[in-house]
């Protein structure tokens, strides 16, 4: 078998341009739409590529492999490449959006640029302890799915309030899509939508590769993508890219 290859930053930012144009093409203005590259998976030279491209916000599940990318880029100079284009980004923001795990908050503390996933009272005491001032958006378990992490939309309130009451700034909610194959998505994005606005929040983190037209057109201001951008990842699939 031959040696995998990867896109390179011309080609990641053709894909960027394509997202942003499905963003356009579900009724909202790419502007007002960030995006999270997910390099979940993938090894330094996607992230490096991502950063070519101009992409700063940068998406990880797994806090081992998100520490030693972030250590590893912060051991060496700048990505090849980089410096010769205009819109490249030195370094990255690094996203935490797997499930967070108590006992791994201190390690990524120095490195996370905001935790997409805080869901629960306990980590919300963590992050207070070992992140304080940590951006954070409350992740909400919208489609009811026992399996999925998120709290329920009706802990929403009291998991904000003790939130705010910690310290932590919350920017806003994230939700992810139904698991189950053939599940309509829309009333899942909508109910978050709804609860961002509610509780007057400026963050909507929902959508992915393959949902985010419907994400966009309920009002996602922040899509998670992956695939769109770098192609198959060559481990595991997970849930936020």
């Amino acid at each position: 078998m031959g040696a995998l290859t990867w896109p390179d930053a011309g080609l990641v930012r053709e894909r960027l341009e394509a997202v942003r144009a499905q963003i356009a093409a579900a009724g909202s203005d790419p502007a007002g739409v960030s995006v999270i590259a997910v390099t979940k998976g993938f090894p330094t030279e996607v992230v490096d590529a991502a950063l070519g491209a101009g992409l700063a916000d940068l998406g990880e599940n797994y806090a081992q492999e998100l520490v030693a990318k972030a250590e590893e880029l912060a051991g060496r100079a700048a990505p090849t490449g980089q410096a010769a284009a205009a819109d490249a980004v030195a370094v990255p923001r690094w996203q935490f959006i797997g499930h967070l795990q108590r006992n791994k908050v201190r390690r990524l503390a120095a490195h996370v640029h905001r935790f997409q996933s805080v869901d629960r009272p306990e980590l919300v005491d963590e992050l207070v302890r070992r992140a304080p001032g940590a951006r954070v958006l409350l992740q909400v378990n919208t489609t009811g799915e026992a399996q999925k992490a998120g709290c329920s939309p009706e802990a929403v309130g009291p998991l904000l309030e003790g939130a705010r009451a910690g310290g932590l700034v919350v920017e806003g909610l994230m939700t992810v899509g139904p698991t189950q194959a053939g599940a309509p998505a829309r009333p899942a994005f909508a109910a978050l939508r709804g609860l961002v606005d509610r509780f007057g929040l400026e963050v909507c983190s929902m959508g992915m590769t393959d949902d985010l037209d419907v994400a966009v057109g309920e009002g996602s201001t922040m899509i998670r993508v992956g695939r769109a951008l770098f192609g198959p990842r060559p481990r595991r699939e997970a849930t936020a890219g």
